[in-house]
């Protein structure tokens, strides 16, 4: 096994923990940071004899499906996984979820940056965060792995020393999606209708009407929806079925589920208008996404992904199911809680938006203007599928939209520089245990 350093061997117990929140963040930077810590190093549960561990803690987090453990357990990446329900637990009697070494390392990838600082000084471990946008507590972290000079630049000359700019994560997407499964021919639109529950019940019969409409104005059109690891199929029918409340209010229906065949080798959904929705279960399907000429996402981390692979989008949150946005995160969800101020939403995003130049999407958060169209208030599903058309029909716009998502994310190789930063501090835990 290559490593990219070398560690001494002289304590048998180290413990590298890290901290993630949301299904986004566990896909985009926790998971392939540690396949790539553990192709550096030989690592617990890889290896039982290893005298380095490797764990998973999640933290609270707003985004969260409640569904993060079970998935990250499936990786076997991790020789532990705690959920978000137990972090305080731990922070108040770290023994009860098993040993804990005296030495080890807390690494902050996605939530609020406080919990690993929490962790950290709650288990005397060594804290670096991996700081996309800003290192919110420096002062407590032993290193700082920014996504830019920017991030670095922020920090004051005496901390900045602690800070290295390793690129970045987002951007190793696009390697992972070089050995591709080519599609078949023809004009492929991706349909993102989230991973909550609260966002499925809005999104997948608006989303199916929306994809319905579209093939009405081009029968060549192709659909595919990139399953979340945290929902699967029976949610998708439930959500489509008169059951939801939500789907009531709009026409399109699921007629069955298809089985794989021998030219798609994955499952269907069937409209009762005969519009083909094509289940992509593998995850994470960047192979799949990277080759759409158009998505049509919710808000969230997906947006993220999208603008990493380079594929245009438009983005849609249609505020009029008001009770059901109440469970979401962010701004929609605290006003959508609010008695009175939930029945002015619409304007008050507007406002909101408009007073200082906010967006929802991470491409138009990241540029701080718009890249990607965001249709938030009270849209329907003829209104962006009309929309929809008329990006596929412009290809000088999606190509323009492409090259602006890719300028916005750094190069690949941040998940290697990162993965050094680890081991890196592993060998000075290390050397002053000798």
């Amino acid at each position: 096994m290559d490593s990219i350093s070398t560690i001494t061997t002289n304590d048998p117990g180290l413990l590298v923990v890290f901290i993630s929140n949301g299904p986004g963040e566990l896909t985009t930077w926790v998971k392939p940071l540690a396949e790539s810590f553990h192709r550096s190093l030989s690592l617990r549960p890889y290896d039982p004899n290893s005298f380095i561990g490797i764990r998973l803690v999640l933290v609270p987090c707003p985004n969260a499906t409640g569904n993060e453990h079970e998935v990250a357990n499936s990786w076997k990446l991790f020789e532990k996984v705690t959920a978000a329900k137990d972090f305080w637990k731990i922070l108040i009697n770290p023994k009860q979820f098993g040993y804990w070494p005296k030495k080890g390392i807390v690494v902050f990838l996605g939530g609020d940056q406080f919990w690993s600082v929490l962790l950290g000084a709650r288990l005397k471990y060594k804290t670096i965060t991996y700081a996309e946008w800003i290192a919110r507590w420096p002062f407590w972290n032993d290193r700082i792995a920014a996504m830019s000079s920017k991030v670095k630049k922020s920090l004051s000359p005496k901390l900045q020393k602690r800070c290295v700019v390793v690129g970045d994560l987002m951007a190793d997407i696009q390697q992972q999606a070089e050995s591709l499964n080519p599609l078949p021919p023809g004009k492929w639109i991706a349909i993102l209708p989230g991973s909550k529950k609260a966002k499925l019940s809005i999104g997948i019969p608006f989303f199916l009407e929306v994809a319905d409409l579209l093939l009405k104005k081009n029968p060549d059109y192709n659909f595919l929806i990139p399953m979340a690891p945290t929902t699967n199929i029976e949610e998708v029918q439930y959500f489509s079925s008169s059951k939801n409340k939500i789907a009531r209010q709009y026409n399109s229906k699921i007629k069955e589920i298809e089985m794989p065949n021998k030219v798609y080798p994955w499952k269907k959904i069937v409209t009762e208008y005969g519009t083909r929705l094509h289940l992509i279960e593998k995850h994470p399907a960047y192979d799949f996404m990277s080759q759409c000429d158009l998505a049509i996402t919710t808000v969230g981390a997906n947006t993220s992904e999208l603008g990493s692979l380079g594929v245009p989008m438009i983005v849609v949150v249609p505020t009029q199911h008001l009770t059901v946005m109440e469970a979401w995160d962010g701004f929609i969800g605290i006003i959508a809680r609010l008695p009175i101020l939930k029945w002015f939403l619409g304007l008050l995003i507007g406002l909101w938006r408009m007073r200082g130049k906010r967006f929802m999407a991470w491409p138009n958060i990241t540029a701080n203007k718009m890249i990607v169209p965001e249709r938030i208030g009270r849209v329907m599903p003829a209104d962006i599928a009309n929309e929809a058309h008329d990006w596929i029909t412009s290809p000088k716009r999606l190509q323009g939209q492409k090259e602006d998502l890719r300028s916005l994310r750094g190069n690949p190789g941040a998940i290697n520089l990162m993965v050094k930063e680890i081991i890196d501090l592993i060998n000075i835990i290390q050397s002053r245990s000798i």
